[in-house]
């Protein structure tokens, strides 16, 4: 398992939501629900993303943006155009002095907007919960990541389709949907020149991309940098200076936080327990997990999990609605 791969295991959707959005010119929307990761395709018209303290961007019909939360943003037909419509945690629209608007924007099944055949229609999605996973993806991209060029997928048009159904079982339909959306628009947004993190480039390496690759697909091991470098073919001093410049960490240090990231992922799952757990990652003992779980996130695992729960739910009553 490569280095983006294993990393992009974690980033499910659970109750997430994924809907079309239709608007007329003048028009813009100011998010800010705290979400950890949202996206935008754009099916057709003029789309400019803004992040909060960043310079616009154009996102044009058959481009993609990522935009990495808590921080607000705002997309809009023009730079220009001042925020019309306010999203709130929890999905609530209101206008900018904070009159309710979710009454008059919602336009049918999985339709949003001012206008059923809006200039602009696009795709929006939204991850409402961030497992720890997603930690070190998140932290690679900037506030808003643009996708123009080199990158065409028939995703955004199965989803559009997909919409239209509204059949039984949907919303597991969307959730994947959302994923492998996600998932694609980040694979190039990575492989743009200049983009990729430490750890996406290091998987090319001859010697750093096995050692990557065994970490992620045994993280329950009681590796050692000796027992990495022999199975790397290198000496322990070969493989730690080559994996420090590489990463830009050391392998131990990779290793503590991949099985921590994971293990924060893991306790979302439902039924999961911390001893499961910390067994699936490399830990003896539940005590030891909970103890490194919380310096590492400043919350106990079951702290973790509680706070996930209220952001899935808030996503579903979305979702449903």
């Amino acid at each position: 398992m490569d280095a983006l791969a294993a990393l992009l295991e974690g980033p499910r959707a659970r109750g997430g939501f994924l809907l079309r959005v239709a608007m007329d010119p003048p028009w813009a929307v100011r998010v800010q629900d705290g979400a950890p990761l949202s996206l935008v395709a754009v099916l057709r018209g003029r789309v400019w993303v803004t992040g909060e303290g960043a310079e616009p961007r154009r996102v044009p019909p058959g481009g993609a943006a990522l935009m990495r939360g808590p921080d607000p943003y705002t997309f809009a037909d023009s730079p220009a155009t001042d925020p019309r419509i306010v999203i709130h945690p929890g999905q609530r629209c209101t206008t900018p002095a904070g009159e309710p608007l979710s009454e008059r924007l919602g336009l049918g099944t999985r339709l949003w907007g001012d206008s059923p055949r809006g200039a602009a229609r696009m795709l929006v999605g939204t991850y409402p919960a961030g497992g720890g996973i997603g930690r070190r993806l998140l932290s690679a991209l900037p506030p808003v990541a643009v996708v123009e060029q080199g990158w065409s997928s028939p995703l955004p048009g199965a989803i559009d389709a997909e919409l239209d159904r509204d059949e039984p079982g949907q919303e597991v339909v969307l959730d994947r949907l959302l994923d492998l959306l996600a998932i694609s628009v980040l694979r190039a947004w990575f492989t743009e020149a200049g983009h990729a993190p430490g750890w996406y480039r290091a998987q090319g390496d001859p010697v750093v991309g096995p050692a990557l690759r065994l970490l992620h697909e045994s993280p329950q091991q009681a590796w050692t940098v000796a027992a990495l470098a022999a199975a790397a073919g290198v000496s322990r001093a070969t493989l730690a200076r080559r994996f420090t410049e590489a990463v830009g960490e050391p392998p131990m240090a990779y290793l503590t936080a991949w099985r921590l990231e994971l293990a924060a992922e893991l306790l979302r799952e439902p039924g999961a327990t911390v001893a499961a757990v910390a067994r699936r990652v490399g830990y003896a003992t539940p005590f030891a997990l909970s103890a490194a779980f919380k310096r590492a996130h400043g919350l106990s695992p079951d702290q973790h999990r509680r706070r996930a729960d209220p952001l899935n739910a808030a996503a579903q009553r979305w979702s449903a609605g």
